[in-house]
């Protein structure tokens, strides 16, 4: 029974010393953790690049394809930072795997955070869209005061494809789920830009700052972690987190075979992915947002 449980514990939140800021710190970088993800991630990096993204660093997770030549190509090699990332640590006294994704997160912002005004850790299937101003810097200027905002996730699925289609994520995949604040289990969680020099402690889905879980949506009102997934706190007035979860059903198929970045059981993993596209298709709204946005930039 001990060994057992030892497996299936996990550390997900990592405490750190905030860095302190250099003067000429500014811009906004995304940190990301990646694998085999050359077929997506230079249109996610052009995006991000027009959006006005000053930096990304990029935590390679033993991607064997051509994720790193692409991302370099799309962004210009002063732009990226790449740290190979491919392992499984475990604490030394319990057997409790530390999550990869929220070591590289504390990692960058105990290492790299001194040197920008905003980091915001997404992934490659996440896109962050401007819609008060023409760069994301433009839509964050009124919260110049704050050091914790969440955006809700926007979750896209498959719309239909059987096959990755010509043109890319953004042109093709309009529609989402209607409700970014669903009572669904999985289907309403948030991604975060952040001070990082008021970065007190890390986890994937919630970043502490001055040692509390308070933070603002993109309006500026605050809530604390618990109390962000009531509907009042929603908002995509200024910034706007797509998540296109799925894309085709046969890149649907290549994520279930992926497997998790943590170590779980494959049938548990099936079974959460597939509810969670259930979900996301049971219902639909267009939303032409990033769309609109990408193709006047």
């Amino acid at each position: 029974m001990f060994s057992a449980l030892r497996r299936t514990k996990s550390i997900s939140r990592i405490a750190l010393d905030p860095p302190k800021a250099l003067p000429d710190r500014e811009g906004l970088a995304i940190v990301l953790i990646v694998r085999d993800e050359e077929a997506h991630i230079g249109e996610w990096a052009r995006f991000h690049h027009k959006a006005g993204v000053r930096h990304f660093y990029v935590y390679d997770n033993g991607s064997v394809d051509g994720t790193l030549v692409q991302i370099v190509a799309a962004v210009g090699v002063q732009n990226v930072t790449v740290i190979p990332w491919s392992q499984k640590l475990r604490d030394g006294t319990s057997g409790a795997e530390i999550h990869n994704q929220v070591l590289a997160y504390a990692h960058a912002v105990a290492n790299f955070g001194d040197q920008v005004r905003w980091m915001a850790f997404i992934d490659v299937d996440e896109f962050l869209v401007p819609k008060s101003g023409e760069t994301l810097m433009d839509c964050l200027a009124h919260l110049d005061g704050e050091v914790n905002i969440s955006l809700p996730w926007h979750m896209f699925g498959r719309n239909g494809f059987e096959d990755a289609p010509e043109g890319g994520i953004v042109a093709n995949y309009t529609r989402r789920h209607p409700d970014p604040m669903s009572p669904l289990k999985g289907m309403c969680n948030f991604k975060m830009i952040v001070d990082p020099c008021h970065v007190t402690a890390m986890k994937v889905h919630s970043i502490e700052t001055d040692g509390a879980t308070v933070s603002v949506n993109d309006r500026g009102e605050k809530a604390s972690a618990p109390d962000r997934k009531k509907p009042g706190f929603y908002s995509a007035d200024h910034i706007q987190l797509n998540h296109y979860y799925t894309r085709s059903n046969a890149e649907l198929m290549a994520k279930i075979t992926r497997g998790s970045n943590m170590t779980q059981d494959a049938n548990d993993h099936l079974r959460r992915v597939r509810r969670k596209v259930d979900q996301i298709e049971a219902e639909s709204v267009e939303d032409l947002a990033a769309k609109r946005w990408f193709e006047g930039a």
